[in-house]
């Protein structure tokens, strides 16, 4: 059986061909050719495949994606609901994820910023103690990322929620659930952190209606997707003092260009998209694994809900 490998990355694909080759022995990978005809493949391994895969290649039964996020695969003209969609659960990016957040947090409720800045005026000066209760973090989205997220940090005794579409359990996490819950969940919150998917009801979720219902002095860490987030209404609302600052990872243009009003603000911090990777070895076996099971009819996690977008 031939299984293509697509990407429109400009990476080596043989950094990933290989590998897959050595787990999957009894399959022929062929990379993708821009210029070149369909090779009827059954089966696709992707990450940011070419727009014209599914109108190329019309007889794939399912696409392994090479990381969590589908909202590109999905934007994609020619697929139907005969390919099946397969996502990565985690490959490592969830405690990648928990560190990012945690960084940020810890940058404002522990005056971390305003400590290097007092080092470069060589000013000693110990500033007021935390108060934790004065932090209530939460996190939009409960998936593995999420979750990883909300318990590393109720793990160092910060009050925690977490708000997803439907209701979920969550040890030592607040959890609040649909829209019915959302303003009370963001009511209580100062520090808002984004792990959702990007879908077509959660597209611009971070806006001034959101961010208007937050604690004042509230705290914007971004590390969903770049389309979430309205930039004027926080760049408004940062000018206006409500937001004291913001931790972005991911934005609607990548690379941010260079004359965009985030590089220069004194309240923003800018990353560029690397709170989490997938790591390659943990992806490739987790890949091969649903692979071999797909072909062995065998149940395969990571399924992707087209009606949910994940």
């Amino acid at each position: 059986m031939q299984i293509l490998f697509a990407s429109s990355h400009s990476h080596d694909p043989d950094v990933w061909i290989n590998p897959l080759r050595k787990a999957l022995p009894y399959l022929e990978f062929v990379q993708w050719d821009e210029n070149g005809d369909s090779i009827n493949a059954e089966l696709a391994i992707v990450w940011n495949p070419p727009t014209q895969i599914f109108e190329r290649e019309k007889n794939l039964r399912a696409v392994f994606n090479l990381g969590a996020g589908v909202d590109a695969i999905l934007q994609r003209p020619g697929l139907t609901d005969k390919v099946a969609i397969y996502r990565l659960e985690d490959a490592g990016m969830a405690v990648q994820m928990a560190e990012y957040a945690t960084w940020a947090l810890l940058r404002a409720s522990r005056n971390f910023d305003a400590y290097q800045q007092q080092q470069q005026q060589k000013n000693w000066q110990r500033l007021p103690d935390i108060q934790r209760d004065a932090w209530p973090v939460g996190v939009l989205g409960l998936g593995v990322m999420g979750s990883r997220v909300a318990q590393t940090l109720a793990g160092f005794d910060y009050p925690v929620a977490g708000w997803s579409r439907s209701a979920k359990q969550l040890d030592g996490v607040e959890t609040w659930a649909g829209d019915e819950q959302f303003s009370g969940f963001l009511s209580r919150t100062r520090v808002l952190i984004n792990t959702l998917p990007l879908t077509s009801e959660t597209h611009s979720i971070l806006c001034r209606k959101t961010f208007e219902q937050l604690l004042p002095g509230a705290c914007i860490i971004n590390m969903g997707r770049g389309e979430h987030l309205v930039e004027q209404d926080l760049l408004a609302m940062l000018d206006e003092g409500h937001i004291q600052q913001a931790t972005l990872d991911v934005f609607a243009q990548e690379p941010l260009p260079a004359d965009h009003p985030f590089w220069a603000h004194p309240g923003v911090t800018v990353t560029p998209h690397m709170s989490a990777a997938s790591l390659r070895d943990v992806t490739i076996r987790q890949t091969a694994e649903k692979v071999r099971a797909f072909i062995a009819g065998e149940p395969v996690s990571g399924l992707v809900e087209r009606n949910r977008g994940y």
